[in-house]
């Protein structure tokens, strides 16, 4: 079904009159396709477009607050199984074909503020980051049903993009000055760029990837946050908010239960994909939190490879009644390997059925990624 942007809002923000939305956020993981064709899969199972997954249209909302420009990217070596690449930051990635989508960088450009003053051009703002073609295609489109995205650099996220994990858990102890300068200059083009777009179209959702946690807990505590995120990101969604923004979403994969409070400071609504794999409980957390904090994803999608018995388990527990609102149903990431076709079709039918979906609702072939 096609929730339009105001039906998917009404949804994240806890009104009634929309029945429970149940999406794909991410698709499958490099090497599923092969396991489901040797089980017999068809083609609109494998992409997922014949399971009739709930979707709502979205667009960008045609301004650029992040990297802008840099070096053209240059091939190094590409084999069967990986690829080696420069990127726009002067970064050596490497990509492992055999089990990723993202490359990982082997080198890193900024190691101190003088290093950083070589690359903050790319940070600051420029005329050029706002395409005003883009912008006027949005307008239109968000008339018809369109959700309008603006999407503002992660504080974390971009600093480990610049130095690395290890410089970027520990500049806020060793390196203040240059960390504060990198998000200040963050801040100061998202302002100026989104100032001037939400001044003449509504900015329906805001959104910042913010991967920075695993297992254990998050890369960085609420400190680190409250000094230098909370003043940016606030800002920014106080700014858009007051001219018709309601959602502001994160995502993040691991655990980053001791972060949500930062979150909710930085006018952060929405949260995915909550991944119970990382010890997070979308339903122990609507408890905690109520109707302060929106959720998508947080099925656990190593449930799927097991079995119908700890599918419907899995289900019974994150469908439950209380979920209902302010929930984006969906696995908390990409569909792993072992994930048999039987069992995912297990999956669909299970989840429709509990959330009220008709069987006969009509067919909508096709698959939206759903993780903004």
């Amino acid at each position: 079904m096609r929730f339009d942007r105001e039906q998917y809002i009404n949804l994240m923000t806890f009104k009634n009159g929309t029945r429970p939305m149940f999406v794909e956020l991410f698709g499958p993981i490099v090497g599923l396709e092969k396991e489901w064709i040797e089980q017999g899969a068809g083609k609109q199972e494998r992409n997922l477009t014949g399971f009739n997954f709930d979707h709502t249209p979205h667009m960008l909302c045609g301004g650029e607050c992040g990297l802008f420009g840099g070096l053209e990217p240059r091939i190094i070596e590409e084999t069967d199984t990986h690829l080696i690449k420069t990127d726009a930051l002067g970064r050596t990635m490497k990509l492992d074909k055999t089990t990723a989508t993202i490359p990982l960088p082997m080198s890193f450009p900024v190691t101190d503020m003088d290093s950083w003053l070589k690359v903050k051009h790319l940070y600051e703002y420029s005329d050029a980051r706002i395409n005003w073609e883009s912008v006027k295609k949005a307008k239109l489109s968000q008339k018809q049903g369109t959700l309008i995205l603006a999407v503002i650099p992660g504080v974390y996220n971009t600093t480990r993009e610049l130095m690395g994990e290890e410089m970027a858990c520990t500049s806020h102890y060793l390196f203040p000055e240059l960390l504060q300068d990198i998000v200040d200059t963050l801040h100061a083009t998202s302002r100026k760029v989104l100032e001037q777009i939400s001044g003449t179209l509504v900015i329906d959702n805001l959104f910042v990837h913010e991967d920075m946690a695993g297992r254990t807990g998050p890369m960085v505590g609420p400190d680190y946050y409250d000094t230098y995120a909370v003043p940016y990101y606030r800002d920014i969604f106080d700014m858009v908010h007051a001219r018709g923004t309601e959602l502001f979403s994160l995502d993040s994969d691991g655990d980053v239960t001791p972060l949500v409070d930062s979150y909710l400071r930085c006018g952060i609504n929405i949260l995915y994909p909550c991944e119970p794999a990382a010890g997070m409980d979308m339903v122990r957390l609507r408890k905690q939190y109520g109707n302060r904090l929106a959720f998508k994803g947080g099925i656990n999608k190593f449930a799927l490879q097991k079995g119908p018995e700890a599918i419907r388990e899995e289900l019974h527990y994150k469908l439950q009644e209380s979920m209902r609102g302010g929930t984006v149903f969906g696995i908390d990431h990409r569909i792993p390997n072992g994930v048999s076709i039987e069992n995912y079709r297990y999956y669909i039918k299970t989840a429709k059925e509990m959330l009220g979906i008709p069987a006969d609702e009509p067919d909508e072939v096709g698959w939206t990624r759903m993780a903004f």
